[in-house]
């Protein structure tokens, strides 16, 4: 028997049935047998699913340069943290890093990498992949803090957790809560757990005959409030997944900042296009990059998503203090970053014709509709930093330029 539904199973004999958001999070999270504790070659091309960072180190360099130029809105401080929600592998710390200390000196100098991982899998690949820049201290595995209880909206199991206003590392050399800070979360969002809501009620998942099965109860009034805010109410035969957890923790996210800037990108929409009538029950199982018939056949061996809803996002950073742009595509957003020298970094290591080709045709996945381009949306906030300076960024200039 699979070793997690029978975990599952227990807590239900013991507590009843259990909401789906802890349902998602045991099959994602629990510390034994969730589906990112169990293997890190789940990430990746040959994988389950791969992220943009898989796809080219490019999009670590693109990165690196908006960093950098964050870091000098900030006035080129003398120290900055760069924080990295769910790094996964630390393929995009390695690409930032390793671009930054080439291309950026006096960046790379002054910034400190701070990753925020809950998979002890993943933080044993992430001492191998960064090891140089852990042993030298330009590089630190942040501690990890739990969710709630559950109830709250959020979950309990081996999260990430800012902690206050500063970042706690493993070997406590965390920076101080006024040094400026730069957050970063890439596909972290979608695998927070949600509720899911039809005309039915809140789901419940529960155990009979051997199976799991679906069964519901009474919305909250927290729930309710979040369709009332963010979302929309389920039609017949729909469903809505209800995000508390992601907006907490963007809460948390404003919370931890005095000065800096933060980055969420993601796939996900607004509660305009909702209404529009699109993504509407968007929670999907995946594995082997295909869509699963059921979230219940193999708890702990599938990935389980939703797509993100910036709507709530950010109105979470708004009511903690933090400025937001207007929502971009990762399209627009590392066509801003690129356009200025065309590229360069990510034909500059290419000597031959045909490994410009390969480079070209790995950047239009990244950046057209056919790829990720459209797919993946960008947030942009910022704390303590005028609205002309954060508007100012080469991120954005390529969607200013198409308002013009």
């Amino acid at each position: 028997m699979n070793p997690l539904r029978a975990k599952i199973e227990q807590e239900i004999r013991e507590n009843g049935p259990i909401p789906f958001a802890r349902y998602m999070e045991l099959c994602l999270y629990d510390p034994e047998f969730g589906y990112y504790s169990r293997s890190a070659e789940r990430f990746g091309q040959a994988g389950d699913f791969y992220t943009s960072s898989d796809v080219h180190a490019v999009f670590g360099r693109l990165l690196a340069r908006q960093f950098e130029e964050m870091w000098r809105v900030l006035g080129s401080p003398a120290k900055i943290q760069l924080i990295e929600l769910g790094p996964g592998r630390g393929l995009f710390a390695q690409d930032v890093l390793a671009w930054s200390e080439k291309k950026f000196p006096e960046f790379f100098r002054a910034l400190r990498y701070s990753l925020l991982e809950g998979s002890s899998v993943l933080r044993s690949r992430i001492q191998s992949t960064l090891a140089r820049y852990l042993e030298s201290g330009k590089a630190d595995l942040a501690t990890i803090g739990n969710w709630p209880e559950p109830g709250a909206g959020t979950t309990s199991v081996s999260q990430p957790a800012l902690s206050g206003r500063g970042i706690g590392t493993a070997n406590g050399r965390a920076l101080a809560a006024e040094v400026p800070a730069i957050l970063f979360a890439n596909e972290f969002f979608d695998a927070l757990p949600v509720e899911v809501l039809s005309e039915w009620g809140s789901l419940r998942i529960d155990s009979r005959d051997g199976r799991l099965v679906e069964t519901w109860a009474p919305p909250s009034a927290e729930q309710l409030g979040f369709l009332d805010q963010y979302s929309i109410y389920p039609e017949a035969s729909e469903r809505v997944e209800v995000a508390l957890a992601a907006e907490r923790y963007m809460q948390n996210v404003a919370e931890s900042l005095d000065r800096g800037f933060a980055v969420i990108i993601d796939y996900g929409y607004t509660r305009e296009e909702q209404l529009a009538g699109r993504h509407r029950g968007t929670l999907k199982a995946i594995g082997q990059h295909s869509i699963s018939p059921s979230p219940y056949e193999a708890p702990g061996e599938q990935d389980i998503t939703a797509d993100v809803n910036f709507t709530a996002l950010a109105a979470a950073a708004q009511k903690r203090k933090m400025d937001t742009r207007p929502l971009i595509t990762q399209s627009q957003f590392l066509m801003g970053i690129g356009e200025a020298n065309q590229f360069a970094d990510a034909f500059e290591q290419c000597r031959l014709p045909q490994e410009r080709t390969k480079v070209a045709l790995q950047l239009k996945h990244l950046v057209t509709p056919a790829g990720m381009g459209e797919s993946f949306q960008v947030l942009i906030g910022s704390q303590g930093i005028s609205v002309e300076a954060a508007e100012s960024l080469c991120g954005l200039s390529f969607s200013r330029s198409l308002i013009r």
